[in-house]
C-alpha cells in the first residue's frame, strides 16, 4: 500500500468515527427521554466526561449541541439544566416524522424491485426470529436496517436528512425497553411490506405513517407514567 493510499484509509476511518461531542450528545439525550434525568436537573460537563471516559471539552461540546436542540438550557452562574420535555412534545415530533417516513415509504413502492422486497422479507424474519428469542438489542438493530433499507431506495436524500432530524427524540437503545414496542415494530412491518410488495404507494405511505404514529403515542405514554 502506498503513503497516499494509507493517508486516504485512515482519513476515512477518522470520518467513520463518531466525533466525541456527538457520543457525549447522544448520551444524555437518551438519559434525558428516558427519563433518567429529568427537567430542572442541572448535569457538569465533568460528569458526562467521567460517564463517558473521556475529557471535559468534547462533553461541553455535546451539551451545547444539545442546548441548541432545546433539551438543555443555559442559567447563568449555574451551567446546564434540562428542558422541560412534556408527552405532547414527543407526540408533536413524532407525527412530523410519520409525515416524512411515509413519503419516503411511497416513493419506495414505486421502485422497489422484486430482490429490494425479498432482501426486506429477510431483514423482518430477522427481527421476529429476534423477537422470539427475547434479543431486543438485536430487534432495536434489526428494526433499524430494515427501516434504514426502506428509506436509501426511495432516493429522496433531503427528505430523508429532514426525517434524521426528527430521530433525536427517537433513541434507539431506549427503544427495546418501551412496553409494547418489539410487538408493534413486528407487526406494523407486515403491512409495509404487503403495500410495497403490491408497489401501492398510497398503502405504503399509510402504513409507514401509522407505524410511526404507533411509536410516537408508545413513547408519550411511557413518558406520561414515568413523570
Amino acid at each position: 500500500m502506498t503513503a497516499a493510499m494509507s493517508s486516504t484509509s485512515s482519513e476515512r476511518a477518522r470520518r467513520r468515527r463518531p466525533r466525541l461531542s456527538d457520543e457525549a450528545a447522544v448520551h444524555v439525550r437518551e438519559l434525558i427521554i428516558s427519563g433518567q434525568l429529568k427537567a430542572g436537573e442541572y448535569i457538569r460537563p465533568e460528569v458526562v466526561a467521567d460517564d463517558l471516559g473521556m475529557s471535559a471539552t468534547p462533553a461541553r461540546e455535546g451539551l451545547l449541541q444539545l442546548q441548541t436542540e432545546g433539551f438543555l438550557k443555559v442559567e447563568p452562574r449555574r451551567g446546564f439544566v434540562v428542558s422541560p420535555l412534556s408527552p405532547k412534545d414527543v407526540s408533536d415530533t413524532f407525527e412530523a416524522q410519520a409525515l416524512l417516513a411515509g413519503e419516503l415509504c411511497a416513493r419506495t413502492a414505486g421502485l422497489a424491485t422484486s430482490a429490494d422486497v425479498k432482501a426486506l422479507q429477510n431483514i423482518q424474519t430477522r427481527l421476529e426470529e429476534a423477537a422470539e428469542r427475547g434479543d431486543l438489542a438485536e430487534v432495536e438493530e434489526l428494526n433499524f436496517e430494515f427501516h434504514r433499507a426502506i428509506y436509501h431506495i426511495s432516493d429522496a436524500p433531503k427528505i430523508h436528512w429532514l426525517l434524521a432530524s426528527t430521530l433525536r427524540y427517537a433513541p434507539r437503545r431506549f427503544y427495546p425497553t418501551i412496553g409494547g414496542w418489539p410487538d408493534a415494530s413486528s407487526h406494523d412491518h407486515h403491512a409495509i411490506l404487503k403495500a410495497l410488495r403490491a408497489s401501492d404507494s398510497e398503502a405504503a405511505r399509510q402504513a409507514m405513517a401509522g407505524h410511526i404514529r404507533r411509536a410516537g403515542e408508545l413513547l408519550a405514554q411511557h413518558l406520561s407514567t414515568d413523570r
